[in-house]
C-alpha cells in the first residue's frame, strides 16, 4: 500500500496565467507531494512557473515573505544560483516551453497548515528547452499562518500555459 494518497488532479487544457489549487492542505497531513508534468506555453517564448501559497480565507499571500534559493542545473552552460530574503513568491519551480518540449516537476511540502510553524518547501525540476535545464531549490513562507493552498502563475504576466497537469498528494507517514 502506498503512503501517497491523492488529493486533488488538475488537467489544463485551456490558457492561464494563474492556477490556484485551494483546499488541499489540511490536518491531516504533514508533508505533501506536488507534481507538475507536460506544461506547455501558447507561444514560442519558455515561461518561468512561480509559487505563492493561498491561507485559510482564501487569500493568496503576495507579501514579501517568502525566502529561497535555486540552483540553475544547466547541461550547455555553467550552473547558476538565484535567491532571495523579501520576495512575493517563490520563484523558478520550473520552465514551460512549447511543446514537443516538456518538463516534470517534484515539489515537497511541509508543515502549511500549521499556523505554528513556517511552510518549507524543497523541490527540483527538469525541461527540455534547449540542451537541457533544471531547477533545484528549498524555500520558507516565514507566515505563522494555516496556508490550505498554493498557486501557480507566471510572473512576467504575458507567457500563459494551455497544458499540463498537477497533482497534489497527502504523505502519510506510519508509525
Amino acid at each position: 500500500m502506498s503512503n501517497l494518497r491523492l488529493l486533488n488532479e488538475i488537467t489544463i487544457s485551456t490558457s492561464q496565467l494563474i492556477t490556484n489549487i485551494t483546499d488541499v492542505f489540511t490536518n491531516d497531513f504533514d508533508i505533501y507531494k506536488i507534481t507538475l508534468s507536460d506544461f506547455s506555453t501558447v507561444g514560442t517564448t519558455d515561461n518561468k512557473i512561480n509559487l505563492r501559497f493561498i491561507n485559510s480565507s482564501g487569500s493568496v499571500d503576495t507579501t514579501g515573505d517568502y525566502q529561497y534559493a535555486v540552483l540553475q542545473l544547466k547541461s550547455n552552460s555553467s550552473f547558476t544560483e538565484n535567491k532571495s530574503t523579501s520576495l512575493s513568491r517563490i520563484d523558478r519551480i520550473t520552465t514551460s516551453d512549447q511543446s514537443p518540449e516538456t518538463q516534470g516537476c517534484v515539489i515537497y511540502v511541509f508543515n502549511p497548515f500549521s499556523n505554528l510553524n513556517f511552510t518549507l518547501i524543497n523541490w527540483q525540476s527538469f525541461h527540455s528547452r534547449g540542451q537541457g535545464e533544471g531547477y533545484k531549490g528549498i524555500g520558507c513562507h516565514k507566515e505563522l499562518v494555516s496556508n490550505t493552498g498554493v498557486q501557480f502563475f507566471d510572473p512576467e504576466g504575458d507567457r500563459p500555459y494551455n497544458s499540463g497537469k498537477i497533482r497534489v498528494y497527502g504523505l502519510r507517514v506510519d508509525t
